[in-house]
């Protein structure tokens, strides 16, 4: 069809490129009355229209395989982002003040660190992002993205700020936008069952305010998680076993997209099949596809009757293989939780129940249902734990004691936290396996952090597979700092290795881009990067977390 030795780029010409061919064959053909190819032009209909959706087709295959490098076409492929100088960023600050006002943009050295460095995290970078902005309604953040998009400026959204990934650090500086002002009950309503918020809501104080209503909102990740944030890593915690994880409680989102504009991903309704999942699209991405300003969760009805119980195992093992059976057993427990000795010591070192524990490997269950539901699940728990050698079942006296219980579970992070001396740092990261495989995982994970000979221990959310190794170490000692890393690292390679995940529920941020491509592949990681070009051509929006910016 083509003839040999002409030029790569005329026979793949752009669909912009072929319009300009046509043009000039146009006007040739009209000053001498002739078709440019021989008696008949060669650009029939039907040649124009095979050869573009030739070329539309070789363009999404190239968006699709860029992440493999297996399909280089220069004229097609992603640029490097080009982001903001400093003049530029100056100008992008100046009209933000000017937009929104003074008191809603700040460049404070320690507004500055607060939003790019974190204490919870793993990692931490020396870069932090240049201007931090406050919005106080959807209409605000539209504003601040249409003058970081026209000025090329990164946008990174920040909310609760216990992220333990560095999901809201920021690697080429850019807009930190808090959104510590959105956080209001915008409209509950009871009878659907179903409450919309902004993003910097607790999901602590939602429940609180909610609570009259009978209605609560059971994801329930760290004690200082905000909405906007548990959407963006799609979270989940202790009450996962029995009532799932964040993307299954949410209805919709508000999303402002990189170019400001303003979308609604559904309606209200619990159910609906209309077009793309365009709402689970965005749990989960961390920032990267747009800034979430609204979001309708899905409510449920507050048990009639909870317990709370505390049971002993002579070894992790034992406690993770009874974890196993019960879920295998179908008993709808709550919550199930476990906390090795050295997470118990944590708790009665921390003062943060009254009661002295066992410092052995615990499990924490939580029961709720009708009277007679909770009894009878407990019966069936103590059998099967008895078979895995456990101790007797503690139960919290009353509900004060069952949340004091529960609490010390919650913050069990900071309270590890709060024992660190000064140039030690927490390392906290987590995974998760199929239930079959986690009484193994558990087993080697706990072995090799013990040999660590560090202050070191594992918790988790045992009913879903999922669980925690926090590490304290010296962060200044490049050989503890290296041992740790290796122990972390190998601790995800074997939940990978198990068809597990690199992350249950923390996200990706910059800290396990490398898992995320041994987990997904190649291609898979091709799809999200063709996705999140589309909606943010520009790379934009917090840059560097998920997938690496192309080069």
């Amino acid at each position: 069809m083509f003839r040999a030795g002409r030029p790569l780029a005329r026979l793949f010409a752009s669909p912009l490129q072929t319009r300009g061919i046509l043009r000039r064959q146009s006007t040739a053909a009209q000053q001498t009355g002739k078709p440019i190819f021989g008696q008949k032009s060669f650009w029939s209909s039907g040649r124009v229209l095979l050869f573009t959706a030739f070329t539309g087709s070789l363009t999404y295959l190239y968006g699709v395989n860029d992440a493999t490098s297996r399909f280089q076409l220069p004229w097609i492929r992603p640029t490097k982002p080009s982001y903001a100088c400093k003049a530029d960023m100056e100008k992008a600050i100046n009209e933000l003040r000017y937009l929104l006002g003074n008191d809603s943009i700040s460049t404070d050295d320690e507004d500055l660190h607060m939003h790019g460095y974190s204490e919870w995290s793993s990692i931490n970078i020396d870069q932090l992002p240049v201007a931090v902005a406050y919005p106080k309604s959807t209409d605000e953040v539209s504003q601040i993205a249409k003058t970081c998009h026209k000025y090329r400026v990164p946008m990174i959204p920040y909310s609760g700020g216990s992220s333990l990934e560095a999901n809201f650090s920021a690697p080429y500086g850019g807009m930190s936008i808090d959104f510590t002002f959105m956080d209001q009950i915008i409209s509950l309503h009871a009878d659907d069952m179903d409450v919309v918020v902004q993003p910097s809501v607790p999901w602590m104080s939602l429940n609180e305010r909610i609570k009259d209503s009978g209605l609560f909102f059971p994801v329930d990740p760290g004690p200082s998680a905000r909405i906007g944030g548990m959407v963006g890593t799609s979270c989940s915690g202790t009450n996962a076993v029995r009532y799932g994880t964040m993307k299954d409680w949410v209805i919709n989102l508000t999303v402002v997209l990189a170019d400001g504009t303003i979308i609604k991903t559904r309606r209200r309704p619990r159910k609906s099949s209309a077009g793309y999942n365009l709402t689970n699209l965005f749990i989960g991405s961390e920032g990267t596809l747009g800034l979430v300003t609204e979001i309708t969760l899905k409510l449920t009805v507050i048990p009639q009757e909870t317990s709370v119980a505390v049971v002993t195992f002579p070894t992790i093992r034992d406690a993770a293989a009874a974890a196993a059976k019960v879920m295998r057993a179908g008993i709808p427990v709550a919550a199930m939780e476990i906390m090795d000795e050295v997470q118990m010591g944590v708790i009665n070192r921390s003062g943060s129940t009254p009661k002295k524990w066992k410092e052995v490997p615990t499990m924490f269950f939580k029961f709720s249902g009708t009277k007679a539901g909770v009894q009878e699940n407990v019966k069936m728990v103590k059998s099967i734990a008895k078979t895995h050698k456990s101790g007797d079942f503690e139960f919290a006296i009353d509900a004060e004691e069952q949340k004091t219980l529960w609490s010390a579970r919650k913050e069990s992070l900071w309270s590890m936290l709060a024992l660190r001396k000064e140039g030690l740092e927490v390392w906290s990261t987590d995974v998760a396996v199929p239930l079959s495989r986690l009484p193994d995982i558990i087993e080697i994970s706990k072995k090799e952090m013990d040999e660590l000979g560090l202050f070191a221990s594992i918790l988790g959310h045992i009913g879903d597979g999922n669980f925690h190794e926090s590490i304290l170490y010296d962060s200044k000692n490049p050989k503890e700092r290296a041992a740790v890393e290796k122990c972390i690292h190998d601790m995800v390679d074997r939940a990978l290795e198990m068809e597990g995940t690199c992350t249950g529920e923390h996200g990706i941020g910059l800290g396990k881009k490398d898992s995320l491509l041994k987990e997904l592949g190649l291609d898979t990681m091709g799809v999200m990067k063709s996705i999140k070009g589309a909606l943010d051509p520009h790379w934009l929006m917090n840059p560097g977390k998920i997938m690496d910016i192309p080069k």
